[in-house]
């Protein structure tokens, strides 16, 4: 076997173990919100305590662990003579110690840290969280080390059981829901028992425990020495924090802006972070499966032509991403605003979820239909830095688009009513996403001294063009036939199916039309990957 074959199918198996990840985490999040009750407290409560382990993991360590971390295993692992197994085992020792330390420190930090994100709640409310918070923290311990161990399996040729370990993670806590829903747990915090807290505390942590269990088996079971070393010294601490700081500035940035809209939702009322994490997690799909696979694929080849000093690749690469993943991704984004309540009531409308909350969250996903463009060619651009080795600009840019989206959110809760501020605060990240669009565009330009914007420009317009009269003619079928299919799921299906077929065909009738030859690239590329997987 050839080492691209193997490659090859490396990174097919990957694709498949994210895809099914993503898929059946998604799923998690609609068996949770017909357990618990999509526009209840009780859910606001779990949603907010089951953030803050990542928030804080994230802060700790999250962000520098691809970016410095990996690196540095696998210069070890070439360098060292035992090929960095005790560095590694120094390094899953140091995870333990300080990631165990940081998570004592947040369960008892637990009270402030909840108020950070909920000026919204009620007394019960954040009483209740409170109690999650300090069963999810130690999740901050697992997160670490499953990473941890997951990047020197990467390191050693072994890519399986990182990708799927999430998956064992949500069908954990997918049973745990289940069991919940058929033993009639409680939708209302009044009517929690002791029980039912015991069940959503206890398992949702089990199934992150499960995902580090997993992958430090695999660690095992490929031939490492998993054992800790009680002096940890030796592995470059001061090395890890100097390459990381400028890292660590682009996820203080990051979680500042997701506080800010947690907090922003939580004024909104009940349901309202509910409505807004779960309409993120619809948003996010379509970016994690076209654009990140756009960007994976492109990382390498920006690396090789910027250690060649080839700007003039490294700009045809990045605009030829930036035009693939807006022609794939815009049709969706138009999708997403004009058949919001279709996709809400088909992905949410189930068990315990209110019809009142369930148009809500409709509405939140047509509103980041408005963010998905600019998000996506700004994640996109920004690649161009990193293989540049400039993660400093990169923090900047994250930094000022931060408080462009924390102004956003300020704005809406001042100039909305309250039970529209969720709805706003799509509206506040797209701003700041077209912001940050912008001044990547400009620094790049600089940079490479050209950026490709006449060809970019004529793209955009050819796929606004394409798009916006596909979404109109969606809207008006969606129009047509709601009085004929009434509500439901049911409704919800035919309108979404029917709304859709006919925007696919005008988008891809009106793009011949206009020449929008980006798209029968992309057609091409994606059946040439058919043939070939």
């Amino acid at each position: 076997m050839t080492q691209g074959t193997s490659v090859g199918r490396a990174g097919r198996g990957m694709a498949v173990a994210t895809s099914a990840s993503r898929a059946v985490g998604f799923a998690r999040l609609v068996v949770l919100a017909s357990a618990l009750g999509l526009g209840g407290r009780l859910l606001d409560s779990y949603n907010v305590a089951n953030t803050l382990p990542n928030a804080v993991y994230e802060l700790v360590v999250g962000g520098a662990m691809a970016s410095v971390v990996v690196p540095l295993l696998a210069r070890a692992a070439l360098t060292e003579p035992d090929n960095g197994v005790v560095y590694a085992q120094r390094l899953l020792s140091l995870m333990v110690y300080g990631l165990g330390m940081v998570s004592v420190v947040a369960m008892v930090s637990a009270p402030w840290l909840v108020e950070v994100y909920t000026p919204g709640f009620t007394g019960e409310q954040r009483e209740l969280a409170v109690v999650f918070s300090r069963f999810f923290l130690p999740q901050i311990l697992f997160y670490g080390v499953s990473a941890t161990a997951g990047a020197v399996l990467n390191i050693r040729g072994r890519f399986a059981a990182p990708m799927w370990a999430p998956l064992a993670n949500s069908l954990i806590v997918i049973a745990v829901g289940l069991v919940y829903l058929l033993i009639g747990g409680a939708t209302s915090i009044a009517s929690m028992t002791p029980a039912h807290l015991l069940l959503l505390a206890v398992g949702t942590t089990a199934g992150v425990f499960a995902q580090m269990a997993l992958v430090v088996w695999a660690l095992a079971r490929s031939g490492f020495a998993v054992r800790p070393r009680l002096d940890p010294r030796g592995i470059g601490i001061r090395r890890i924090g100097r390459l990381g700081g400028w890292v660590l500035v682009s996820v203080v940035a990051a979680q500042v802006l997701l506080a800010a809209a947690t907090r922003a939702a939580s004024i909104s009322g009940p349901g309202g972070i509910s409505a807004y994490q779960n309409a993120f997690a619809v948003f996010q799909m379509p970016f994690a499966v076209i654009a990140l696979s756009v960007m994976t694929a492109m990382l390498p080849r920006l690396s090789r032509h910027a250690a060649r000093l080839d700007h003039r690749q490294i700009t045809e690469d990045l605009s030829r991403a930036v035009r693939l993943a807006v022609v794939a991704l815009a049709p969706i984004a138009v999708a997403m605003l004009v058949l919001g309540p279709q996709i809400a009531t088909l992905l949410f409308a189930y068990g315990r979820s209110s019809p009142t909350a369930i148009g809500l969250l409709g509405a939140v996903v047509a509103a980041f239909g408005v963010a998905l463009v600019p998000f996506t060619g700004y994640m996109i651009l920004q690649r161009g830095f990193y293989a540049l080795q400039d993660t400093r600009t990169p923090a900047l840019i994250t930094t000022a688009v931060t408080v462009v989206g924390v102004a956003g959110c300020l704005a809406v809760t001042w100039l909305l009513p309250r039970a529209d501020i969720v709805v706003g605060i799509p509206l506040a990240y797209a701003v700041a996403y077209t912001v940050g669009l912008i001044a990547t565009a400009a620094v790049l330009r600089r940079r490479l001294g050209r950026i490709d914007g006449h060809r970019l420009l004529r793209t955009h317009a050819r796929v606004a063009v394409a798009a916006g009269i596909a979404g109109s003619c969606g809207a008006v079928t969606a129009y047509a036939l709601t009085p004929l299919t009434g509500a439901g799921l049911s409704a919800a299906l035919v309108t979404l199916s029917t709304a859709g077929l006919v925007g696919t065909a005008v988008y891809a009738a009106v793009a011949r039309l206009v020449r929008l030859t980006e798209l029968q690239q992309l057609v091409a590329a994606t059946f040439a990957g058919i043939r070939t997987g």
